[in-house]
């Protein structure tokens, strides 16, 4: 009995470790420091969302680590820009809220999504992906919300602190850019896809375009397809014609990506390093099944013996 008793106690410890790996991953960095100012780019720029409640734009500047007010530049972002920024509804709730400090050169994008509970569509990945579509290559980007939300219109808050800032992003970019996070929202979303694949998907277009400079919209389909077969993902004719006119999209308007190749470069390293974190390596959620499926049974045949 004591033996049995023994291997049943092993097979729990074995199970909670491994569902304990598996929660550990999903933790994200917290907000960059506000206190110290670079003279040369400028103090960073918080923008909160304007539907926030007192209580919760309090928290909102302690998420985002905001000690001292005059330390930051703060706005507040609501439907209307919205509006003026991506062509949104200027009737939209805003709470996602978002912090921005501009780097030097070639120090590229950092994004930290400080309350990855609250934001439930949108990834680090795909923020880096759409900002660079909308033209913002070297900043620390923080984004946080006191409630759930898709994360969607913390991009307009980033294109409000830029023109806030002085610094004019292309209109039709922006507008570009928002659309490109929601392909990759709504793809993340597709059986067998997911937000990695999503993320390395878009990442992996990108990276081709900049190489191939695609002149035709035949050019761009054959990009988009050869990825499709590269990464595995089996898109309905509907989901890869909405990919295929986002990128064709891209290259009307000219879009150099061979400048940012670098940033494109760290964001698919990024994804591969969590894939591999995740252990999400061909077959993993077979290995998963077939676990638990051993783990059940040992179970069941404990309690079997313990009244055979």
């Amino acid at each position: 009995m004591i033996r049995k008793g023994s291997k049943f106690l092993l097979i729990m410890l074995i199970a909670l470790l491994v569902i304990g790996t598996s929660l550990s991953v999903h933790a994200d960095s917290g907000a960059s420091n506000s206190d110290s100012i670079n003279e040369k780019l400028g103090q960073p720029i918080v923008v909160y969302g304007a539907q926030l409640t007192s209580d919760q734009r309090a928290k909102v500047r302690e998420l985002l680590n905001v000690k001292d007010g005059d330390a930051v530049d703060e706005y507040d972002v609501s439907g209307k820009d919205a509006a003026k920024y991506i062509n949104g509804n200027p009737n939209s709730n805003m709470y996602s809220s978002a912090k921005i400090a501009l780097q030097e050169e070639g120090n590229g994008l950092t994004i930290n999504i400080v309350t990855p509970e609250n934001i439930t569509e949108v990834t680090k990945e795909m923020y880096a992906n759409a900002l660079l579509t909308a033209g913002v290559e070297n900043a620390t980007v923080d984004v946080a919300s006191p409630v759930k939300v898709s994360g969607h219109s913390a991009l307009t808050g980033i294109y409000k602190a830029y023109d806030v800032d002085g610094q004019e992003l292309d209109k039709e970019r922006m507008e570009l850019a928002n659309e490109e996070l929601g392909v990759a929202t709504q793809l993340a979303g597709k059986k067998g896809v997911g937000e990695e694949k999503a993320s390395q998907l878009l990442t992996e277009i990108k990276k081709t375009i900049a190489e191939q400079n695609p002149a035709t919209k035949e050019d761009v389909e054959r990009i988009v397809q050869e990825q499709l077969d590269k990464l595995e993902i089996s898109l309905s004719e509907a989901d890869r014609q909405m990919l295929i006119n986002l990128i064709d999209k891209m290259r009307d308007l000219n879009i150099n990506f061979d400048q940012v190749k670098s940033q494109l470069d760290d964001i698919s390293t990024a994804i591969k390093d969590k894939a591999e974190e995740l252990g999400l390596d061909e077959g993993f959620w077979e290995k998963v099944a077939n676990f638990f499926s051993e783990l059940f049974q040992a179970i069941a045949n404990f309690f079997k013996g313990l009244f055979s």
